[in-house]
């Protein structure tokens, strides 16, 4: 594999490393960093005495950023050494120690002191360190087990071994810590969290902060573009609803955002919300279509996989994300489809601050999937999608019973984690029925914790028939649509058009759903893709359709980008035309 990389990580000041604040939802002065060099070792022993070299944290050793370029094992321990002290003044009362994300399991001790584990690689935890911290130096040590596809925990599009005809849609592995540590110091009584759920028809906002104390209110002040429009206070682990008179909604043209304050005992806290709301409805004509704001919305999203050739899960800063994001909102999409990953918080922040909507997919799981089973018998015989039922465990690859408490587990652990963010709409549980089971309770599970988005029950087949969408990935036949009586109608997946650009490529190996040799063929085929297939269905229920895909990754050179984002690929101008006519032919029909 060439070791390509992009601008950013040409770039990349090794003494600097994503040093922005990692949690946008709730903003705390204290505050201390600890990405940049650690100490590592990959052994097959649960312990080590001895640190072979080092590593750039927080990217996986897998990645050429990280300094080590080695891919872990399922044999292996992956263990990691930080040696730090405290600043002067840093220490309120307690200190909190927080990890973005570790890859698969791990084991965390400070100065010889076990804090604790964690199962899942996907989501952040943290410790309260306060009893074992020492004073001077401290030394954090970290174990860590990943076995990728060999275990059923989460692993998204990582693969150790990728062989067979659809190999390529899945990448190297990232293992161990892929997203920020960091640590911050706190009161004895302090806010843990802050739930925000606007109220869109009521005018109203609900604030629940959730505390560690015996305090019963915290102090709440709500502003909008430095105003304030609300003061006063809430009570602690309640949700409590305030007025938001005359507010100002939050859209993809205006993302109008609130800001929040809020105090407890000696605690100060910031955050902020967006008022906003999406449902299904049916049009003037009776079809079930998309509301925002109460008005019908066309979904034209891409699906974005998160990856750098240089960093793989991670971003090589936080500028490449935002660039991602702003690129694609030029081009006229207004959705982000993040497939099969929990990206850092900051990527639902920017989309936050910039106007971007955010479909959601719940990393997939379970044991070695059967392709022939999962794409091939859906592909070449679809009118199997909706006849086998997911309780099929063996067939599904979920009949390991740990495995499966797990994945729901980290399923509210990712909706509790992105529920602040009001860019993010809508839920996927399952994809093509990777590790998919028993979707109908994993529906009901995310309405429970979540009532105010969409869900996409089974995104692109063996359809259990619930959820708020027909989901469809078609990217082999000429697309007829017809509208469904209980859900609507999108396209969650489609064309896959590669694109090869020498220089800019990973691998020798090519892999797309057609090949194009010349940008003009690219760029004419997806525009006859657009005018003869997508715009002409709108008209028969379509409501959203989401393009394959954000950049290339690796074998997979279907991007509008190249891997290294130093070439669109897609003619801009045939894009933005594309996407202005759809949503033009959308609101012909309403």
């Amino acid at each position: 594999m060439k070791h390509l990389m992009t601008r950013w990580g040409k770039s990349l000041d090794k003494t600097n490393v994503l040093q922005e604040y990692p949690r946008p939802s709730l903003v705390r002065d204290s505050y201390l960093n600890l990405n940049g060099e650690w100490d590592y070792c990959i052994n097959q022993q649960k312990t080590t005495e001895e640190y072979t070299g080092k590593i750039l944290v927080p990217f996986s050793p897998e990645t050429d950023l990280s300094g080590v370029a080695q891919i872990v094992q399922p044999e292996d321990y992956l263990h990691y050494r930080k040696r730090f002290s405290l600043p002067e003044g840093f220490v309120k009362e307690r200190v909190l120690l927080h990890f973005g994300a570790v890859d698969q399991e791990c084991e965390v001790f400070l100065n010889q002191t076990k804090l604790g584990e964690h199962k899942g690689g996907y989501l952040p935890f943290s410790f309260d360190i306060t009893d074992a911290l020492q004073e001077g130096e401290n030394e954090l040590t970290l174990s860590v087990k990943d076995a990728t596809e060999k275990s059923p925990h989460a692993r998204g599009k990582q693969k150790l071994v990728r062989k067979g005809g659809m190999a390529s849609i899945f990448y190297t592995p990232s293992s161990g810590i892929w997203k920020t540590v960091w640590m911050e110091s706190v009161p004895e009584q302090y806010i843990e969290k802050v739930k925000v759920t606007p109220y869109y028809d009521e005018s109203a906002v609900g604030i629940c902060p959730i505390t560690k104390g015996t305090e019963k209110e915290v102090m709440v002040q709500i502003s909008f573009q430095d105003e304030i429009v609300y003061e006063g206070s809430v009570s602690a682990n309640k949700e409590t609803k305030l007025p938001l008179k005359n507010f100002k909604s939050w859209t993809t043209e205006e993302p109008n955002l609130y800001d929040i304050g809020l105090k407890y005992g000696e605690d100060e806290v910031t955050s902020y919300f967006g008022m906003r709301k999406i449902e299904v409805k049916r049009d003037n004509k009776g079809i079930l279509r998309f509301y925002f704001n109460d008005e019908p919305i066309f979904f034209s999203g891409v699906l974005d996989q998160g990856y750098w050739p240089e960093s793989l899960l991670t971003q090589p800063s936080d500028e490449a994300l935002k660039y991602d994001i702003l690129k694609l909102k030029e081009l006229g999409y207004n959705t982000i489809r993040k497939h099969i990953k929990i990206e850092s918080e900051r990527f639902y922040y920017h989309c936050d601050k910039l106007g971007m909507m955010v479909w959601q997919d719940m990393p997939n799981g379970g044991g070695n999937y059967n392709i022939t089973f999962v794409t091939y018998l859906p592909n070449g015989l679809p009118w199997v999608n909706g006849l086998l039922k997911d309780n099929l465990y063996h067939l599904f690859k979920r009949a390991d019973k740990e495995g499966k408490r797990q994945y729901r587990e980290d399923l509210d652990g990712m909706i509790e984690l992105l529920y602040h963010y009001p860019s993010v709409v809508e839920w996927t549980p399952f994809n093509e029925g990777w590790g998919q089971f028993d979707a109908k309770k994993a529906t009901a599970q995310i309405r429970e914790k979540d009532g105010s988005r969409l869900i996409n029950e089974a995104c692109g087949w063996f359809d259990q028939h619930g959820g708020d969408m027909y989901s469809i990935h078609n990217y082999l036949r000429k697309l007829k649509i017809k509208p469904k009586k209980k859900r609507v109608v999108a396209l969650t997946e489609f064309g896959g058009y590669a694109y090869p650009v020498k220089g800019h490529m990973a691998c020798e190996k090519e892999f797309g759903y057609k090949a194009y040799q010349t940008a003009e063929g690219l760029a004419n085929s997806y525009r006859k893709l657009w005018e003869e297939e997508i715009i002409p269905n709108i008209k028969n229920g379509l409501s959203a359709t989401i393009y394959t895909q954000t950049s290339d990754i690796e074998e997979e050179i279907n991007g509008i980008m190249t891997y290294d984002r130093d070439v669109i690929k897609l003619n801009e101008t045939v894009i933005k035309e594309m996407n202005q006519k759809a949503y033009k032919a959308f609101w012909k029909e309403m």
